[in-house]
This record gives C-alpha cells, structure tokens and sequence, in this order.
C-alpha cells in the first residue's frame, strides 16, 4: 500500500512509497482504510523534531475512514463502520482518567514508540501512534471512534484533532466569559477553532493576530471581531482595552517568544491559556514578582482540556445546528501523492487546513 514517509527527523519533504504494510493487526485492534487526513501542525513539529518521534515514520493523527478488519476482543464495531481516528484514546483505569481528566490519558502515547508499519528496509512508525497519511492504518480499537453518516470523512477527520482542541481550549480549559475580551495568538486551523469556541461562549471581542494577511481575513469570517497583525497587537491592547489587556489570551503557536507576547497582553487577573505544542527545550521566562503581583491565570491546554468523545459529540452536534463552520476551515485539498504541496501551502501559511484526500 501507499504511505508518505520521513526518513529521517530534520528532512523537509516525505516520500511516497507504495511498499508499505501495516503491523501488528489482532486482538483488541482494528485497520481502518483512511479515506481523509488533515495536515496538522503537530505533524510538521514532529518532522522537524520539535516533538519527539522515532523515525522513519508516517506523519498524520487527524484522520478518518472505514474499519477494514476488526481483531479478536473488539466490541462495537464492525467492518464497514465509518470512524474518525483519535490518537490519544483513554484507557479508562488509570488515575488521571479515574479523575475524569481522560485528556491527560498517556496509553495513547506509549503506542508511539510501537512500528505501526513496515517496508523491506525495516520498521516504521505512524506519528503519534497513528500515521494517517497512508491508505491503511493498524491502531488500537479505542483509537476508532464511529460517526454518523451524515458526517463527511474530511469534517470528521478535522473534528479528530485541530477542532476539538481549538474549541475546547475556549469552552473547556478557559471557559471564556459572556461579554469578554479575546486576543487569539495564531490564526490557523486551531486558532480558527478557538476564535469560533470564544465566539460561542458569548466574547464581546475576539482579536484575532496572525503575520499573514489571508489567514487575518479569514479570522473575521469565523468570528473574530477585528484581525491585526503580530505588531499590532501592542495598539489593539491599548485601544480595546485602555491598556489594561485582554480578558484572554489563546496563545495557539507553541513558541516561548509569542507566549511570553500573550502573558504580557492578558490583563492582571487575566487568563493566559496556552494551546499550541512547544519544543522541551523553549523556555517561557516569568519573574516570581510578575506571577504574585499579577495574578494572571496560565492554563495549558491539552486536546481540548476535556472528555474527547463528549467533545466529539458536542462538535457534531453544533456543526449540524449551523453554530460552528467546519467545511470553510478546508481551504485546500490533495492528493496523498501531493503530499509535499500540503506541507508548502502550511509552512507559507496560506492554508487553515489542507484535506489529503487518501
């Protein structure tokens, strides 16, 4: 089968290859043919080894399509069901899931150091314990989440990760306030996706910040009441705010740099909530006077800071009401073959989110 890989961790482009097959099909998994992926940023931090993963591996964790096989063990589901991909399943017994904060599960991280595939070569893994940027995948049966049928394969692959993480930072982690004030730090698919949560939640406004100018305009469509570029920031805080700052600050790019930026916009008392995925050696700076004095709030954000399935639930439930707009976040689409396109189109930033149509 076909699947684009990294052969090694640093190199820019993937290659194609039609030599592939998959691993480890038996009890307690499932293959799945990928009908769509998403390119995620995430994708893209591990190629460049921002985020540690092995190599070789197939890059893709935003994916959806239909089961293929089903192995021993499994229960509810069946060949043919339509599901998207989660790549940070909860196991449902171990303490941070028993607390409720399934999020914070690390069963799913701990398939990441497991090869998914393989080629003559030798073994290759799949990103995040996935790797959807192939025909086929082999995960565990809690990685395949069924979806309606009126759900199409690319809205549900979006819903799989850069949607649930993007609105649920808004609704869950910061649980933004009726008639607040929102800067949003990075206006891709994620940032989109926090503008819309903060949108829903009732923001009096919403600024969106982004270096580039069709993502900007972009923003305005989604919800965002005003869009400025990164060095303009510093007037739409004194213009908005008297200079006081933000209500809240989505920092949505993963640098210390620009969350140190959204720790200075947010208003003391504020909340500064950081969702984009850094490297471990950047490090946020703060001066113990700073963080007694001002008493700003600095919540993380993982997956959504919530139940993934229940946000699952609830994405698809306001995308069908109209409340939210998942099919304009697809600003291109592509062929598995033009792989290399999708990774253009995110490091220019023309893109929200390239759909790899598989």
């Amino acid at each position: 089968m076909r699947a684009a890989v990294l052969h090694e961790t640093g190199q820019e482009k993937l290659e194609v290859l039609d030599d592939i097959e998959t691993v480890g099909f038996g009890p307690g998994k499932v293959k799945i043919r990928v009908r769509a992926t998403g390119l995620c940023h995430s994708d893209m931090s591990a190629m460049n080894g921002v985020l540690p993963q092995p190599a070789p591996f197939v890059p893709g964790h935003e994916g959806a399509g239909e089961i293929i096989d089903v192995g021993d063990g499994v229960s509810g589901l069946s060949q043919g069901d339509r599901v998207l991909l989660c790549w940070l399943p909860a196991c449902g017994a171990c303490p941070a899931c028993k607390r409720g904060q399934t999020q914070l599960c690390l069963a799913g991280f701990m398939n990441a150091g497991t090869p998914n595939f393989k080629r003559p070569g030798g073994d290759v893994f799949g990103f995040a314990g996935t790797g959807t940027f192939a025909e086929e995948v082999v995960v565990e049966a809690g990685c395949a989440v069924p979806i309606p049928d009126d759900v199409p394969f690319d809205i549900a692959a979006l819903i799989g990760c850069g949607v649930t993480t993007g609105l649920g930072a808004a609704v869950n982690t910061a649980d933004v306030a009726v008639g607040s004030s929102v800067a949003v730090i990075g206006c891709g698919g994620v940032g989109i996706s926090a503008i819309q949560g903060a949108r829903l939640k009732g923001a009096a406004q919403i600024i969106a910040v982004d270096p580039v100018a069709s993502r900007r305009e972009a923003a305005l469509t989604f919800g965002a009441t005003e869009a400025v570029a990164p060095d303009e920031l510093a007037d739409a805080k004194q213009r908005i705010t008297a200079g006081e700052g933000f209500d809240y600050v989505f920092e949505v790019v993963g640098k210390s740099a620009t969350a140190r930026t959204a720790y200075e916009t947010t208003r003391r008392g504020g909340t500064l909530c950081v969702v984009g995925a850094g490297a471990m050696d950047d490090y946020l700076r703060l001066n113990m006077f700073e963080l007694f004095f001002d008493e700003k709030r600095i919540l993380p954000s993982m997956y959504g800071g919530a139940d993934v399935l229940t946000s699952y639930e609830r994405a698809i439930a306001l995308w069908r009401a109209g409340r939210i707009d998942l099919a304009s976040l697809i600003t291109h689409r592509v062929q598995l073959a033009e792989v290399n396109e999708a990774l253009d189109q995110m490091r220019t930033g023309v893109a929200l989110r390239t759909c790899i149509e598989i």
